[in-house]
Parts: structure tokens; C-alpha cells; sequence
């Protein structure tokens, strides 16, 4: 373990002078963020988690100084991780501050490729257990809200909806947040329709209704818009109102492979409850899956 220390105070000394110089090549902010690294290795192989964790905490304002804000999110959670070993305060504390950062990030302009969204999927999962370690069950179901997102945007709706389910689950009981309940349903739903496989979206639907899951989760949710915008109209018993309803059934318009029914349910839902650009963007995902089998039907 001594050398490993060792190597460690060598390695963060050396990082300690790349930051007093002058940096007139390179960024001397990332040059010693890779030394602090190697630092914070060597002091966890030492099982010196002190040191370790305030090491991540230099690596986080050194990206901060680069305007990097994910990876001083992801150095904060390595630090919370350290902390973790000897003082949960701290801990907390750091992960506060990567929760923080994880949620000012935009997730459409920030992260463009892929293997971006799959790493923040991972921090923020690790995050989110760190919370529900210390039972801290708001924040950590904000940052699972978060996963579920970014697992739709990465087509893992079976995924997503499964972590929007377990949201909702959890939520219904405490006073402060079962009004969000219904829209986390309808994202869950939303994400069911996005599979753009009838077979799925049946047997879905078919565990829903009369939206049994739903309703056990949440008994009011089949009286408000977002039920009426998923849900098949033969749920509904009165069926003489149903030019009442606010919006047109997306299950039934897919599943009758009707386009222009499925758009004016979006477009009359977004008239009365704007739909903010994650819901926008997987319905009309789940539009472009029906014009597919539109255009394989004509085909044939």
C-alpha cells in the first residue's frame, strides 16, 4: 500500500505544478485532470479513501474550469463513492453537487453520440443508487426519471418503460409528488407505443385495461387527458360521448393503422397540455413506425 501512496502524492504533485504553470500548450486544466486521476487510483488501490475522494474533488473543479460539466458530474460521483467509506455527510454532499450538474446538462445539444447517453445513463444510475442508499427516495427518483429518458431517446423502451412504472409506483403514496403521477404514466405509455409492435402494444394495452396497472397505481388517472390519450376507446363504456373526450386514442389510430387519426390526437392534446420536446420527439417515432407499415402494406 505504500507505494501505491507513494505514486499517489507523485502523481498529484505533479498535477499541483501542471496548474500553477503557464499552460501555453495543451489545456493544462484536462493535462492535470489525468494526473489527479492517476492519483485518485493510486490512493483507492492504498485504500486511502480520504485522500482519494478530495483528489476527485480537484478533478471536478478542473473540468468545471473547462466548462466540462458531465465529467465534474461523473468526478463527483467518484468522490461520493470515496466518501462513502468513512462519511456519509460528505458523501451527501458531493452527491448534491454531481445530481446538480447531471441535471443542468441538456441532453438533446450536449450529448450527440451515443456512447455519450450510455455513459451518462451509467453515472446517473450509480448516482441514483447512492441515494436510495442513503433513503433519499426524491432525489433519487429525479435522477431515475432522467435514466428513463435517456434510455427512450436510446430506443431501450422496455427499459424505460419499466423505470417510469417503478417512478410512478413509488410516487403515488407521498403526498408531494403523486401528482406527477400521471404524466409519468403517460410517458411509460408513450414509450410502449414508440416498440411500434402491434403484438407488444396489444398485449400492453390488454395489461392496462381497463389500465389495470395504471389504475392500481394511480385510481384516478382514467379521468384525466393523459389516460384518454393512450388508452383504446373501447375502455370508455360511454361511448355516445366519445366526441367529448379531449383527444383521439393513439393505441387505437396504431393499431388501426390510421395516420391522420394518430396526428390530430397529438395535435389536440398538445393544444390543451403542451408537449415538451422528449414526448415530441418518441411520438413522432412511434408515427414513423406506423408510416412504415403503412408504406409495407401498400407493398403488398
Amino acid at each position: 500500500m505504500g507505494d501505491h501512496e507513494a505514486r499517489g502524492d507523485d502523481f498529484e504533485k505533479k498535477a499541483e505544478k501542471k496548474l500553477s504553470g503557464w499552460g501555453l500548450f495543451g489545456n493544462k486544466h484536462e493535462d492535470a485532470a489525468d494526473l489527479f486521476d492517476k492519483a485518485a487510483n493510486s490512493f483507492k488501490l492504498a485504500k486511502n479513501w480520504n485522500r482519494a475522494a478530495a483528489v476527485y474533488i480537484k478533478i471536478a473543479n478542473c473540468h468545471l474550469k473547462g466548462d466540462s460539466k458531465h465529467e465534474a458530474a461523473s468526478a463527483y460521483v467518484e468522490a461520493a463513492n470515496c466518501y462513502k467509506k468513512f462519511s456519509p455527510q460528505e458523501a451527501a454532499q458531493a452527491l448534491n453537487q454531481a445530481v446538480n450538474l447531471f441535471l443542468e446538462l441538456d441532453i438533446g445539444e450536449i450529448y450527440q453520440q451515443e456512447q455519450d447517453l450510455e455513459k451518462a445513463t451509467d453515472y446517473l444510475e450509480r448516482a441514483a443508487d447512492l441515494f436510495d442508499s442513503e433513503g433519499q427516495s426524491s432525489q433519487s427518483n429525479t435522477i431515475k426519471q432522467k435514466v428513463a429518458e435517456i434510455s427512450a431517446q436510446l430506443e431501450q423502451y422496455p427499459k424505460a418503460t419499466e423505470i417510469f412504472e417503478a417512478i410512478a409506483r413509488q410516487s403515488i403514496n407521498n403526498n408531494l409528488l403523486k401528482y406527477s403521477v400521471r404524466g409519468i404514466l403517460l410517458n411509460a405509455g408513450i414509450c410502449q407505443l414508440c416498440r411500434g409492435d402491434p403484438v407488444a402494444i396489444t398485449n400492453s394495452l390488454e395489461r392496462y385495461q381497463p389500465f389495470a396497472i395504471l389504475q392500481e397505481i394511480d385510481p384516478t388517472f382514467s379521468g384525466t387527458r393523459e389516460y384518454k390519450l393512450l388508452a383504446p376507446r373501447d375502455v370508455f363504456h360511454l361511448a355516445s360521448k366519445v366526441n367529448e373526450y379531449i383527444l383521439q386514442d393513439l393505441a387505437a389510430a396504431m393499431d388501426e393503422g390510421d395516420i391522420a387519426k394518430f396526428t390530430d390526437a397529438i395535435k389536440e392534446f398538445d393544444s390543451m397540455t403542451r408537449l415538451d420536446p422528449w414526448k415530441t420527439t418518441l411520438l413522432l417515432r412511434a408515427k414513423n413506425e406506423l408510416k412504415k407499415k403503412e408504406d409495407e402494406d401498400d407493398l403488398t
